[in-house]
């Protein structure tokens, strides 16, 4: 069976190597020597400044809205993992939804300044499959009307735009570390964030901790184990193969599907991509299940990712968002991974042009 994405394994003899300084300490979690490490070896590698490695990839975005302390109104968007708008909602603010721009399937950053009410305090949005929103123009808007600005950058890890790591970004990006990205600590995440606001951050993803006796604020545990780190640490020197086999996937796929009447992610200019997935848009939706069927047949396993629109999921007053509904409706990612054949994709492919 091939599935959207397979876990990269390091070789297990390399990650039980680094996990033996922890077992040989005895020291598992409450950032051990191999979770400084990795976040030592992660900041030189991305090239950022402040980084505090965490347990999972929803964990910051919550910890960022509690720390900076945001209330009432979040503009937000409604194409993205439902970790996006539930840690607003969790976090006792209202979303408040901007459609999105249906090439790059980011926020569509002209619609933002129609949404700000006196009760928005900061704007969350999505770098969707690793492709950057207008970061400069949100910015602006930010600065003009006093808000902070989060990213859900899960599917970013190794994007640059225009020279400089896209985590360098808002007041406060946000990385998933989980199995199915291209880097990864098994379950894991990361929160980047302004100098000034680094203490507090760290405070309050380690119950509020500023040493063993002293509660500096309110605070969760979010803290990365050692071998969540182990795992990162085994990973990280295979990054540039994981991201060369995906480039040359990608590449395979694109032009398998040269000619072809379906709608491929336009990545913004002055990006340069991790090629962390492959989304292709169909004419309508009953186009895409009966390719999603046809490929299932033949135990291919793609993703209607993401599905459904945010905006329309149960706990949220609905409002409508034609363009990321529309997209929702009949967009699949298929599969890519490291060890994914030229062969398979042009089978794979084959399956997708045979039943449009």
């Amino acid at each position: 069976m091939i599935y959207v994405t397979k876990t990269f394994l390091p070789p297990q003899a390399e990650y039980q190597a680094i996990l033996k300084k922890a077992w040989d300490t005895g020291w598992m979690t409450n950032r051990g020597v191999l979770v400084k490490e990795l976040e030592a070896q992660l900041k030189s590698f991305l090239g950022v400044n402040q980084m505090i490695a965490m347990t999972n990839g929803t964990l910051p975005l919550q910890v960022a809205i509690k720390a900076l302390k945001l209330q009432g109104e979040i503009i937000t968007t409604p194409f993205s993992y439902v970790a996006t708008t539930s840690s607003i909602v969790w976090e006792g603010c209202k979303p408040v939804f901007v459609d999105v721009h249906p090439d790059y399937l980011t926020i569509d950053e002209t619609k933002i300044e129609a949404a700000i009410t006196p009760n928005t305090s900061a704007i969350l949005a999505t770098h969707v499959f690793g492709n950057p929103c207008e970061v400069e123009v949100i910015e602006k808007i930010a600065k003009k009307h006093h808000l902070k600005v989060i990213y859900d950058a899960a599917h970013c890890f190794g994007v640059t735009y225009k020279g400089q790591s896209v985590f360098n970004y808002g007041d406060v990006s946000t990385c998933s570390f989980h199995a199915t990205k291209l880097f990864h600590t098994g379950e894991g995440g990361a929160l980047f964030c302004k100098p000034q606001d680094y203490k507090t951050m760290y405070w309050h993803h380690n119950f509020g901790h500023d040493g063993p006796d002293v509660f500096k604020s309110l605070g969760v545990n979010a803290k990365m184990s050692e071998p969540q780190a182990a795992m990162g640490l085994a990973v990280l020197p295979y990054i540039d193969t994981i991201i060369a086999s995906r480039k040359q996937a990608v590449s395979e796929y694109n032009a398998a599907f040269k000619g072809v009447s379906i709608k491929t992610l336009k990545i913004r200019e002055h990006t340069q991509w991790n090629f962390s997935y492959y989304s292709v848009v169909f004419k309508n939706e009953a186009q895409l299940l009966r390719v999603k069927q046809a490929l299932e047949q033949h135990d291919i396993y793609p993703r209607r990712y993401f599905y459904p629109s945010l905006n329309t999921l149960p706990y949220i007053e609905s409002i409508s968002m034609p363009i990321s509904e529309a997209i929702s409706n009949t967009i699949l990612c298929l599969p890519l991974f490291v060890g994914l054949t030229k062969e398979t994709i042009q089978t794979i492919a084959n399956i997708v042009k045979e039943n449009l």
